[in-house]
């Protein structure tokens, strides 16, 4: 016993306390509770293997899903930061200072520019997990910057949303980053360019009633909720119960509010194909799929999905 107590059982110990399972190895699907192993998830672009549905994903992942290889992210313009000296439960200065720390992002939006199938394009993604991808005045800069950069590259501008609505901690300030973002998608169509909006899963509020529904082409991934005001809060002011899968992508495209809803194992080829087409190239056909995964996977297009506004530019 002194021989088990004293020698083998600390050896034991010892050997298998370097060994301990990292916490980040599996993911959990929050819509079937199936568990994905992390390499196989990325691997599926972060969409269930399962259900098939589409996990929220940062701009990190839409980069590398995208672009050829390499791109380049801009710097861009800061904000005033915390202009109302706002403080509910803690001080907004702190609660900007977490979600930095969280996604290790300056702010909501990133932007960068590269090549999509040898086609030039700047790409704008919204991070939900920074403080639920509200509008702010940081936002509001950021989609600025990216239209002043696509105009500078004459090339299109892709934008993708995520959001919960305005950022109630800047209050009008906000509410003032629609306008000026509607400025920078007519800087766009001055030009013109085109603007090509994807809409993720959740689209709400403030952005929803400004630049994510202003798009030449308005695509949705499947099964993204995409709404001025969410579906409980509707019910409860009206006091009924909304149609099944109300505000959802699939409903919108029923009642012509988007024009096609995409598989994210087809974006890229998809984005390939409108950028050739408002550019006036011949068609360029991406990349092969990254892995068998991505086959079998439908889009859906409508037969005019060009919604007017933006005109191919002649040469």
């Amino acid at each position: 016993m002194n021989w088990l107590t004293n020698v083998a059982r600390p050896r034991i110990k010892s050997f298998f306390s370097g060994r301990e399972t990292p916490d980040n190895l599996w993911h959990k699907c929050t819509n079937c509770g199936e568990m994905v192993f992390h390499r196989d998830i990325k691997a599926k672009q972060y969409v269930c293997p399962a259900c098939d549905y589409h996990m929220k994903i940062g701009p990190e992942e839409r980069f590398e899903a995208l672009f050829d290889g390499d791109f380049e992210k801009l710097t861009l313009p800061q904000a005033v930061p915390d202009p109302l000296k706002f403080r509910d439960k803690s001080r907004y200065t702190e609660r900007i200072k977490d979600a930095r720390n969280k996604t290790g992002q300056d702010d909501v939006f990133e932007v960068a520019t590269g090549q999509i199938a040898s086609q030039n394009a700047v790409v704008a993604v919204q991070n939900f997990k920074f403080m639920g991808g509200s509008l702010g005045m940081a936002a509001g800069e950021a989609i600025l910057a990216a239209a002043e950069k696509a105009v500078e590259l004459h090339a299109p501008l892709v934008l993708f949303t995520a959001s919960g609505g305005a950022r109630m901690q800047e209050g009008i300030l906000s509410l003032m980053q629609m306008p000026r973002s509607t400025i920078a998608v007519q800087m766009l169509r001055d030009v013109p360019l085109p603007y090509i909006v994807v809409l993720t899963d959740p689209t709400s509020g403030g952005v929803t009633a400004s630049y994510a529904m202003l798009g030449d082409v308005q695509i949705a991934e499947p099964g993204a909720l995409i709404a001025f005001t969410g579906p409980r809060v509707i019910e409860q002011t009206i006091r009924e119960k909304l149609p099944e899968g109300f505000q959802r992508a699939e409903y919108l495209l029923e009642h012509g509010m988007i024009d096609m809803i995409v598989h994210r194992h087809e974006m890229r080829d998809t984005l390939a194909r409108l950028i050739g087409l408002f550019m006036n190239q011949p068609d360029q056909p991406a990349t092969p799929a990254q892995d068998e995964a991505t086959s079998g996977s439908v889009s859906t297009p409508v037969a005019a999905g060009v919604s007017g506004g933006v005109a191919p530019p002649t040469s």
